[in-house]
């Protein structure tokens, strides 16, 4: 039996709290609370809205930055075109499909030509493209993308592996299974040595079961 509920009392969030929520979702929770037979009055739920509005700009700040926001000035000219690779950063995103999780890693790798990246920024660009709606297919492709016209490289390697919520707790609920994708550019796509050597280095870090 569902309940249906007036919302009398709104609970205190301080303005501070306040500017960090998607503007309107509160509102669409109370509903979204009601519709599944809920009721948004009860103690434990009554600032639920909030938390969902506040989660969810975390969530999906990716919208509001572009690459450049992401990067900053961490691009450096620098001689050498030795493989780099950066592996094992964690990834966490909502699939557009069903607004469930999917999570898992990334591993990036270029070969320089004259420019480089700060460590750190390549982890910057996965949360950029993860926290948004998203497939895992488009981060892979987009994060390729970005190292791409960022560094103008000699080649560059995306592979990423995902556990997608959306098959695990509903639908065929296969709790075992994982999503591989790649994207290759430059001479990890026409050379297929460079390109082994690469998934060699990252082979070990994959999920088994």
């Amino acid at each position: 039996m569902r309940r249906s509920s007036t919302l009398t009392t709104e609970p205190m969030i301080s303005a501070a709290d306040e500017k960090h929520e998607v503007p309107g979702l509160r509102a669409l929770t109370h509903g979204w609370l009601e519709a599944i037979g809920e009721d948004p009055e009860r103690e434990g739920l009554q600032k639920t809205p909030h938390r969902v509005a506040k989660a969810w700009g975390f969530l999906t700040a990716g919208y509001a930055k572009s690459l450049k926001d992401a990067v900053g000035d961490a691009v450096f000219a620098a001689d050498g075109s030795e493989m780099v690779i950066v592996k094992d950063i964690e990834f966490y995103s909502m699939c557009e499909h069903h607004m469930l999780p999917f999570y898992g890693r990334a591993h990036i790798a270029y070969i320089p030509d004259g420019q480089i990246l700060g460590l750190s920024k390549f982890a910057r660009i996965v949360d950029l493209y993860s926290r948004r709606l998203q497939v895992q297919e488009r981060i892979t492709t987009q994060i390729a993308d970005a190292v791409q016209e960022l560094l103008n490289p000699r080649g560059v390697a995306v592979l990423m592996e995902g556990v997608h919520l959306c098959m695990a707790m509903r639908g065929v609920q296969k709790q075992n299974s994982s999503t591989t994708t790649s994207a290759m550019r430059g001479l990890f796509k026409d050379d297929p040595r460079t390109r082994a050597e690469f998934m060699s280095a990252v082979q070990g870090t994959l999920r088994s079961r």
